[in-house]
């Protein structure tokens, strides 16, 4: 049986698993074998995602399950997402559990995060149209390895995505995470044209294999011509983890570099993330420059838009999805236990 979710096309005899290691051919048919279990649930600031211009300051429900379709060597979360120990999975929760639990706790939204959701797709999907039915927004955080029919089938129910491009060049696709640039370069090209969600791109600089200026500019000339001046891309610091020990932390002056690469190439809103930089946290009125939404960490300090998402200033819009004034959850992390 081949599974065709995404273009790693596993194809697998009775009993075994994919590379994701939770899709398994089993009784002639491929299925996800850890429906309904997560790895832990959270709330978190939705800033943290990242998504600057999605609801900012309101809190989402985070969980994930277990494995990934990805091999990245440097994966920040590789507890989670290369586990291959079902012990990992320790929250039972059905997907109207979910929905009433985010629902209870004033959550605006639920993400499925830690991991990727393409690979547990049927879960995701269920717990999104539970969430919907409460009015709870959903927000995936993904690397955007997903094949074109499920890729339709999922976002149908997503309201808001960041997608993790991890390079711009296919050599580290193929030799750092066991993958393709190109099927990423789809899915963003199909949220943006062809979808509502709405979309923001993080990249982690790596020192020495992604973050040299050529590529930087490569990539950021990409995203405006293909994807347009008003998707916000993160420039996130690496630090050592995983099977990539030998790198040190990213600088911040990379970081920053990349960012005013971004920005003289016409993207308006570019940040840096996992470094204490509150211009980089900061989102700026494209036309006028000043600050709209004052950021240190996940702390939000001043806010200037009007309800209708404008610069209080000279009145342009700020691309995103706003509801009128912030929410106030600030940088708090608490969990939750649904099991």
């Amino acid at each position: 049986m081949q599974c065709d979710l995404c273009p790693r096309a596993c194809r697998l005899q009775e009993g075994q698993r994919g590379l994701c290691f939770v899709r398994a051919c089993l009784d002639g048919a491929i299925v996800l074998t850890t429906y309904g279990r997560s790895s832990g649930f959270c709330i978190d600031p939705i800033e943290k995602k990242p998504l600057n211009h999605f609801l900012p300051g309101t809190p989402v429900l985070s969980f994930g399950t277990a494995g990934c379709n990805l091999a990245c060597r440097f994966c920040q979360n590789w507890d989670i997402s290369k586990s291959r120990e079902t012990a990992t999975l320790s929250d039972i929760a059905g997907p109207e559990r979910i929905a009433k639990a985010a629902a209870a706790h004033g959550c605006r939204s639920v993400a499925f995060t830690y991991n990727d959701p393409v690979i547990f797709h049927e879960y995701a999907i269920d717990v999104a149209a539970a969430c919907h039915a409460l009015g709870v927004k959903t927000v995936a955080v993904t690397a955007g390895y997903v094949s074109a029919e499920p890729r339709r089938e999922f976002y149908r129910y997503i309201d808001a995505a960041n997608v993790d491009l991890k390079a711009f060049t296919d050599e580290f696709y193929r030799e750092i995470c066991a993958a393709r640039l190109a099927p990423v370069l789809e899915t963003l090209e199909y949220l943006r044209r062809e979808t509502s969600v709405w979309l923001e791109i993080t990249t982690l600089l790596i020192p020495g294999l992604n973050d040299g200026e050529a590529e930087l500019q490569r990539l950021t000339q990409w995203v405006m011509e293909h994807l347009g001046p008003d998707v916000p891309i993160h420039f996130s610091a690496f630090h050592p983890d995983w099977r990539m020990l030998d790198r040190p932390p990213t600088p911040p002056a990379i970081l920053a570099r990349a960012r005013q690469i971004a920005r003289d190439n016409g993207l308006r809103y570019a940040y840096t993330g996992n470094v204490h930089d509150p211009d980089g946290d900061t989102t700026f009125c494209h036309r006028c420059g000043g600050p709209l939404i004052v950021r240190d960490w996940y702390e939000i300090l001043a806010w200037h838009l009007t309800r209708d998402g404008c610069c209080e200033r000279c009145g342009t819009r700020c691309a995103g999805v706003f509801e009128g004034a912030p929410g106030e959850w600030g940088a708090r992390r608490q969990s939750v236990s649904l099991g």
